[in-house]
């Protein structure tokens, strides 16, 4: 055998060693992936808690442009505005903060993380103008809490911070949609933008000739003077559904009518109407896999939203000591007509938390787990912290790690969106990425398994529609089609 036969011998033997490298870890070895759990916190960017997390893109690659926030006029601030409550400059908090990212739970500020902290607005419109075309220089201008938008954790404080150490931390995984919770839930289960033909127009939000929010008469020229005020409303001119709105059914938003079921009667009443788009549950479903959404305080809330109207209801939307302060609007699935109350794919599917920790201990958990955390836990700024929503996070995986089907199991740890926070990684633009809803800010993702790869950042670009892709290339599903081309499908994170 002459030099360039066996050459090229080993260079063929090189390629299908790599080709078979390549296909186990995203590919073949995706089978010995048999439950995948999702779980879904609240309102954090990337930047706001693991900024310096080692080996990630953080704020310290951040640019001068990226970090000097600008004015209404275009003109970079000379220092931060006060942190706002209402119209008012908080004392809480120092003024005249440098025109830069800030820590909060250092001096001067002194905020920690387990106390409840101001939340920035998290909207559908303020977040694209924040993104400012990927420069992400108007977070503070078009928010309502001025220089909070800027300020970050220390997150190697964090429980989750070692975990993400451990396993996988995606550093450039960005929120499928622009804006808040409920649309980002959506985009979770079914990349899409649920529409409301019938909504009225002191619903819609108010639009200039470049597609942003009108500003009020009363609106300061410069937000050192006040935050911004705006023409804002939970639906699009269109008819589509870009904020929080209430789910057509209990639990709601919306105070139960006398038998249950929503107030239609009553004319501060408008829910979105059922939604009958095609959902990953759909999906999941129709190839017969097992699946279940599960959502801490669903049960308790269940019984509230049958409550007589007459009749006090209880504080479980309260922030009272002791409420699991319930969010019917981080409920997709309530908002589908599939799974309206006397259904038996509600019965099947959608569950509470304690079903969840039975069927983990018992080694019973259906292949694809959605978890929602109740707010008391779920690290949303203003009715909770960070630290209780970590503890909470970090307990419930080592319990899954404690469970029997462990071995074949995949953990994603998310966030629904960026909660107004300042991030300055632009978000994925152009063909087979950007579109009119997203993706938005970047937020932190762990992977965590026993197939995930070890002390890894994976730097692939993700979106919340790369859940979407990885269950359902594993289960080999009918794609969605919102999922977006470019978006990657997490088996990077995977080594098998």
């Amino acid at each position: 055998m002459n030099t360039r036969t066996v050459l090229g011998a080993t260079l063929a033997l090189f390629a299908a060693a790599f080709a078979a490298g390549c296909a186990m870890r995203g590919g073949d070895g995706l089978a010995r992936i048999e439950h995948v759990v999702v779980i879904y916190a609240e309102n954090r960017s990337f930047d706001h808690l693991y900024g310096f997390f080692p080996g990630a893109e953080g704020i310290a690659q951040a640019t001068a442009q990226q970090k000097t926030q600008l004015d209404h006029d275009g003109r970079a601030l000379p220092h931060l505005p006060p942190v706002y409550d209402g119209n008012k400059a908080n004392p809480r908090f120092p003024q005249n903060l440098p025109n830069a990212p800030f820590q909060i739970d250092a001096p001067p500020v002194n905020g920690r993380m387990d106390e409840v902290l101001p939340s920035p607005i998290h909207a559908y419109y303020q977040n694209r103008e924040q993104i400012n075309g990927g420069s992400n220089n108007l977070f503070v201008a078009m928010s309502n809490v001025g220089a909070w938008a800027m300020g970050y954790f220390d997150g190697s404080k964090m429980k989750l911070w070692n975990w993400a150490k451990e396993y996988t931390l995606a550093d450039h995984f960005f929120m499928g949609a622009f804006g808040g919770s409920y649309l980002n839930h959506q985009w979770l289960i079914c990349a899409c933008t649920p529409m409301d033909r019938a909504a009225p127009a002191t619903a819609k939000a108010q639009l200039d000739g470049e597609g942003r929010l009108k500003k009020r008469p009363e609106s300061p020229l410069s937000v050192l003077q006040g935050p911004v005020q705006l023409y804002d409303g939970r639906v699009a001119p269109d008819g589509y559904v870009v904020n929080t709105s209430q789910p057509p059914y209990q639990p709601s938003g919306i105070p139960p009518a006398p038998g249950g079921g929503i107030d239609l009667a009553n004319p501060a009443s408008h829910p979105m109407p059922p939604v009958t788009l095609k959902t990953i549950g759909d999906t999941l479903s129709a190839k017969g896999v097992s699946w279940a959404w599960y959502a801490g305080g669903w049960n308790v809330a269940l019984a509230d939203g049958r409550q007589d109207p007459t009749i006090k209801r209880s504080v479980i939307y309260s922030r009272d000591k002791g409420s699991p302060i319930f969010q019917p609007h981080h409920q997709p699935f309530n908002y589908y007509a599939r799974f309206a109350p006397g259904t038996a794919d509600r019965a099947r599917h959608l569950k509470d938390y304690e079903d969840l920790l039975a069927d983990i201990d018992k080694g019973t958990l259906p292949q694809v787990v959605f978890y929602k955390p109740a707010g008391r836990v779920n690290e949303h700024p203003s009715y909770t912290d960070v630290a209780s929503g970590d503890e909470h996070i970090h307990q419930l995986l080592t319990r899954l790690r404690a469970s029997p089907q462990w071995s074949k199991m995949a953990v994603i740890v998310t966030y629904d969106e960026n909660g107004g926070f300042w991030d300055h990684v632009p978000p994925p633009a152009g063909a087979g990425w950007g579109d009119r809803w997203g993706p938005g800010t970047r937020v932190p993702t762990l992977i965590v398994s026993p197939f995930a790869r070890r002390g890894y950042v994976d730097k692939t670009p993700y979106d919340t529609t790369s859940i979407l892709k990885f269950i359902t290339r594993r289960f080999g599903l009918e794609p969605l089609p919102g999922m977006r081309a470019k978006a990657g499908d997490l088996t990077n994170a995977f080594e098998f």
